[in-house]
């Protein structure tokens, strides 16, 4: 089991945040429910509702969460509680009222993209002094270095989404529907430790070319390609990995050209990880690699995305990304190419930057899988 984060390391991270915040020319940090205040606090409401409940960080003054009354005793049980000032207000109060005092009246804060419009129009109806921008606009790398636990807990949930994988390789495909093997997938995914499942894309055929197929009723058959991308939260931290099988050993030579390409391009911008190069570049390696194979046009999505406490999260490895990569950054690695109405293909791994350069939280074969 891994270590249980303490009241110290949300001290810290607060700390940091609010460090962050004025380092971006920022008054502040209004934190909505959601994962940047499950980072922070180590609280998540166990409904979000129109009720006002808000991290406020500002510079030189104690973290404090506004929170209502009536889920005052459940962010008192939050491990990171004794790090901050609850501030409570009841139903018939006005919730932008408790807030006011906490917030600087002519400063620019930056608050949380998954905020309720509701919530940023009553603090701008109580503050119209204030400047507001989004934490991605300003801050979008808040939760993207991961410490020692962190990444323990990473490596760990990509060991489990492993697992998942060797255990499909065991189950029948043929004849059966794609969102049973779906089913499958994540009842080993929860024998391995996950405590959610997020997603269990089972793409078989011609719905392997749309990356984001939801499993459905197309019953697999023997010829098809299948492309199998998986994952959820282990101990509060992503997996996601994605591997392509075919049905039966007779695998068609464009299938298996495809393949390596992606393989290739693939294992080509994981070798390319290392600090000080940028994110955009780890796509534009991987894009050509495919492009100069002749399937450019077929490779329709950004390479990769950050993981951590969400499953899509900053950085994001795309064009026009300039953000350099640093050790503790986590991100998929995720190329693909999609030919319509027959087949698709995608690869993909979880990687940490270190010092000497990428780490992969994903393990098992890059090889065509071969399942029955």
């Amino acid at each position: 089991m891994p270590r249980e984060f303490t009241t110290e390391d949300y001290r810290a991270r607060l700390e940091r945040a609010t460090a962050a915040a004025a380092d971006a020319g920022l008054a502040g940090l209004v934190v909505a429910p959601g994962p940047d205040l499950l980072h922070l606090t180590g609280y998540q409401p166990t409904a979000i509702t129109e009720r006002l409940t808000a991290l406020v960080l500002t510079a030189g003054h104690e973290p404090a969460l506004v929170v209502p009354a009536l889920e005052r005793p459940d962010a008192e049980k939050a491990t990171g509680a004794p790090a901050l000032r609850l501030v409570g207000w009841t139903d018939g109060q006005d919730p932008y009222a408790a807030a006011v005092p906490l917030i600087d009246p002519a400063g620019r804060y930056g608050i949380s993209d998954n905020a309720w419009a509701m919530h940023l129009l009553g603090l701008q109806a109580a503050l119209p002094g204030v400047g507001w921008t989004s934490l991605t606009e300003t801050l979008p790398m808040l939760r993207a270095v991961k410490d020692a636990d962190e990444l323990e807990r990473l490596a760990a949930a990509g060991g489990a989404a492993d697992a998942a994988y060797r255990g499909i390789l065991e189950v029948t495909f043929a004849g059966r529907r794609e969102t049973d093997v779906a089913a499958d997938l994540a009842a080993l995914l929860i024998q391995y430790g996950h405590s959610q499942v997020d997603f269990t894309v089972v793409g078989s055929g011609p719905n392997g070319a749309n990356p984001h197929h939801e499993a459905g009723d197309r019953v697999i058959g023997n010829g098809d390609t299948v492309v199998l991308d998986f994952g959820g939260l282990k101990d509060g931290y992503g997996s996601d990995t994605t591997r392509t099988v075919h049905v039966g050993p007779d695998v068609p030579d464009e299938v298996r050209k495809v393949h390596d390409v992606v393989r290739r391009a693939q294992q080509t911008a994981f070798e390319a990880v290392r600090p000080g190069v940028s994110c955009q570049e780890i796509d534009r390696i991987a894009r050509r690699v495919i492009t100069e194979a002749g399937y450019g046009d077929f490779f329709i999505h950004r390479t990769g995305h950050g993981i951590g406490i969400t499953t899509h999260e900053p950085p994001y490895l795309v064009e026009g990304e300039e953000r350099p990569l640093v050790p503790g950054m986590c991100f998929s690695i995720e190329p693909g190419v999609y030919l319509p109405g027959r087949f698709g293909v995608r690869i993909e791994d979880i990687v940490t930057v270190t010092e000497q350069g990428g780490r992969r939280f994903n393990n098992t074969p890059h090889e065509l899988g071969i399942v029955f």
